[in-house]
C-alpha cells in the first residue's frame, strides 16, 4: 500500500494541493487578524450585520446565536440558526461583518430554495456514507488479488460522492459571499476601504473551498491513475 502514498503520482497530484491549501489557510487566517483589527464606522457589530442582511432579502424567523471557537461560524438549516464566533458576534470589525454576512446569505439561500443549496443538502448523506466507506474498500482492494479490482472501483466510486460535494459547495459559497457584499455595499453598512476589507476576507475563505475542491478532485485522478495500472 505504500505506493498508494508515495509513489509518482503522489507528488504529481496531492503535493501541490497540499502546498495550496496551506496558503489558502495562511492567507484567511491573515486577513481575517487583519481586519479584526480595523472597527467599521457605524459601530455596527457581527450579529447586526447578519440581521441586515435577513432584513434585506425579507427573511424571518432566523436566530442569530454565540458559538465558542474562532471561525466557526456557519449556518444549521435543521434548526434554522445562524451560529457566529466569539470574534464575530459581538465585534464591530470590518471583518466581522463580511463573515457574519456571509453566514447571513447562507439563511437566505436556505429560505429562497437557493437550487445549488438544495443539490448539496441532498448530497450530504452519500458524501458522509462515501467518505467514511471508500478508503476502507480501496485499501482491502488494493490487498486483494486483481480480479477483485471490483473492490476498489466501488471504493473509489463511493469516494466520488465526497468530491461532489465539495464541487457544488463551491457555486453555494461563492453565491453566499455575493449576497452579503451587495447587501453591505446597498445598505451602506460598510463603505470605501471597509467594504474592500470585507470583500478581501470573503475572497480569503472562498479560496480555501477551492483548495478543497482542488484536493478532492486531485485525488479521484490518483486513484483512477493507480487502479488503471492495476488492470
Amino acid at each position: 500500500m505504500g505506493y498508494l502514498y508515495f509513489d509518482y503520482t503522489y507528488f504529481i497530484f496531492m503535493l501541490p494541493c497540499l502546498i495550496l491549501s496551506m496558503i489558502c489557510s495562511a492567507k484567511v487566517n491573515s486577513t481575517f487578524n487583519k481586519f479584526s483589527q480595523i472597527n467599521n464606522r457605524r459601530g455596527l457589530t457581527g450579529a447586526q450585520a447578519a440581521q441586515s442582511v435577513l432584513s434585506a432579502y425579507g427573511v424571518t424567523g432566523v436566530k442569530i446565536e454565540p458559538v465558542s471557537g474562532h471561525l466557526t461560524d456557519h449556518f444549521d438549516p435543521r434548526t434554522n440558526v445562524i451560529r457566529l464566533s466569539e470574534s464575530v458576534y459581538n465585534s464591530t470589525s470590518v471583518a466581522a461583518v463580511g463573515v457574519a454576512a456571509h453566514e447571513a446569505g447562507h439563511a437566505v439561500q436556505h429560505a429562497e430554495g437557493y437550487t445549488p443549496n438544495k443539490i448539496r443538502s441532498a448530497v450530504v448523506p452519500l458524501a458522509n456514507f462515501g467518505s467514511r466507506l471508500s478508503w476502507i474498500l480501496i485499501f482491502v482492494g488494493l490487498l486483494l488479488p486483481v480480479q477483485f479490482n471490483f473492490v476498489v472501483n466501488l471504493g473509489i466510486i463511493f469516494f466520488s460522492f465526497s468530491v461532489i460535494f465539495t464541487l457544488i459547495t463551491l457555486p453555494v459559497e461563492f453565491n453566499a459571499s455575493k449576497r452579503a457584499l451587495q447587501t453591505i455595499e446597498n445598505t451602506n453598512m460598510l463603505a470605501g476601504d471597509e467594504y474592500i476589507g470585507a470583500k478581501k476576507t470573503l475572497t480569503a475563505a472562498a479560496m480555501t473551498y477551492v483548495a478543497a475542491a482542488a484536493t478532492a478532485v486531485a485525488s479521484l485522478l490518483r486513484l483512477l491513475l493507480i487502479f488503471g495500472r492495476r488492470r
